[in-house]
């Protein structure tokens, strides 16, 4: 068991805003993922401080109330007032179907972040987990991360063609699962490095769990450098949960 940890995630709130934006451009990320680039007067003043920040994604799917999704933005450039959201495509899903057949000037509409949880990025390590809805999150962490810090990463992939190169600065190891089962074993089989690391996890709420016994019970591994989140949950719309906020006294 790691000593108790010096450094501390911190909540960072934010005024909610509901934005009218429009669709710039949409392109697929590997086989899985869809990119969607937003544009607009009223993106002037968005923040994002955290990697694992969720804002919502609402637009019209022709109900009677407009269909809403929380999604991590993956990339935000303020000189052009653009917002990328990235999501993982799987078929009959309403935002997927919206945002692969939405035209460059598409009215939808973004709301957020309230707030972020803001991870320093000095610890001396990182293990970041998570299926293909945690990609954007853990892409856009690796992207933070300064040189000599480590990171281990460990995605559930199950096709050849959504595995990549993640790039950071910091030196990586990744590990692409094609099952839940390899996933879990996988991160089982690390033995965590010495000094103070953070672990963060994200994805279907039932493997989270899982992981969060190997993380918690197994490796003992401290409450406050631990965020788990469920981002979806098999057989559930809409659903958000967190786990383990890495907040935790």
């Amino acid at each position: 068991m790691t000593d108790s940890p010096k450094r501390r995630a911190e909540r960072v709130r934010h005024e909610v805003k509901r934005r009218e934006v429009h669709v710039v451009g949409v392109e697929p990320v590997g086989a899985s993922l869809l990119s969607i680039t937003l544009g607009g007067e009223d993106l002037a003043g968005f923040t994002s401080l955290g990697f694992d920040d969720h804002v919502k994604f609402i637009f019209d799917n022709g109900g009677e109330e407009p269909e809403k999704r929380d999604l991590t933005p993956r990339r935000w450039n303020p000189e052009l007032n653009q917002l990328t959201l990235e999501l993982a495509f799987h078929e009959g899903g309403a935002a997927c179907e919206w945002v692969k057949t939405a035209e460059p000037g598409a009215k939808c509409v973004v709301g957020g972040p309230k707030s972020s949880i803001v991870i320093p990025v000095d610890y001396d390590w990182h293990v970041l987990v998570g299926d293909l809805t945690a990609v954007p999150a853990i892409a856009r962490r690796l992207e933070q991360l300064p040189a000599g810090c480590r990171a281990y990463v460990f995605v559930l992939a199950p096709l050849e063609e959504d595995r990549r190169e993640l790039t950071s600065d910091a030196k990586v190891e990744q590990h692409w699962a094609a099952s839940e089962d390899e996933l879990i074993a996988d991160l089982r089989a690390l033995p965590f490095p010495a000094g103070e690391g953070f672990v963060w996890c994200a994805g279907e709420s039932h493997l989270m769990a899982q992981l969060r016994e190997v993380v918690l019970r197994e490796k003992e591994h401290p409450l406050q450098s631990t965020r788990i989140a469920g981002y979806w949950m098999r057989g559930a719309k809409g659903e958000h949960s967190t786990l383990v906020s890495g907040l935790d006294a």
